[in-house]
């Protein structure tokens, strides 16, 4: 009973930055046998630190006993490098080239993408941490004039909403204000992520 018990867990290594919302789907859809480990939500500034920790993640929850793993990450900018772990190690993770894609909807997004090379996406995590993600990193705090060279060929910002949240909301539209951009929202909710992960669960 108890490899039976190993052997059918899920264990999802994620990026931090999704990590609420894998936990909203494992509550709402009853996954009590998914595990989850996070590796920084920052790393999605620095996409070059998230293969190798991933190497030592999967290493990691091989030795502990996990059989049955699923990377909680897109291609995120690693350019090719996730899907080589996943080739090498025969496991999956959530189809998309990104986050903003995987959450609208990888087709839908895709097939819309071209009419918006002009937009600035944010989620719920970005908006929630957009001084930690956007303005810190890019050091608009202390050098101001270089918002207009970043941002000066982006014409809005589209706040892909997970949740329903009006201070989330607010916030995305401060976010605008302060790049100048204009606004747009969509509620995505959880998007393909929810499928991705319900199937990962059910192939257990």
């Amino acid at each position: 009973m108890e490899q039976r018990a190993k052997t059918e867990k899920v264990h999802v290594i994620a990026c931090g930055a999704i990590a609420r919302e894998i936990l909203a789907v494992k509550a709402l859809n009853r996954l009590d046998h998914l595990t989850l480990e996070c590796l920084p939500a920052i790393w999605h500034v620095y996409p070059q630190k998230i293969a190798p920790a991933l190497r030592e993640k999967i290493a990691e929850a091989r030795a502990a006993g996990h059989d049955n793993i699923f990377l909680g990450y897109a291609e995120c900018g690693t350019q090719g490098e996730i899907d080589r772990i996943c080739r090498e190690e025969g496991i999956r993770r959530v189809e998309g080239p990104h986050c903003y894609a995987f959450f609208t909807g990888t087709q839908k997004f895709l097939a819309e993408c071209g009419e918006e090379i002009t937009a600035f996406y944010l989620t719920d995590l970005i908006t929630r941490q957009f001084e930690a993600f956007v303005i810190e990193p890019l050091k608009l705090d202390r050098h101001p004039e270089l918002r207009d060279m970043v941002f000066g060929n982006y014409t809005k910002i589209v706040y892909l909403a997970q949740t329903e949240d009006p201070e989330l909301q607010q916030k995305a539209r401060w976010a605008a204000d302060y790049l100048k951009l204009d606004y747009e929202y969509r509620f995505t909710g959880y998007g393909d992520l929810e499928p991705e992960l319900v199937a990962a669960a059910r192939a257990s």
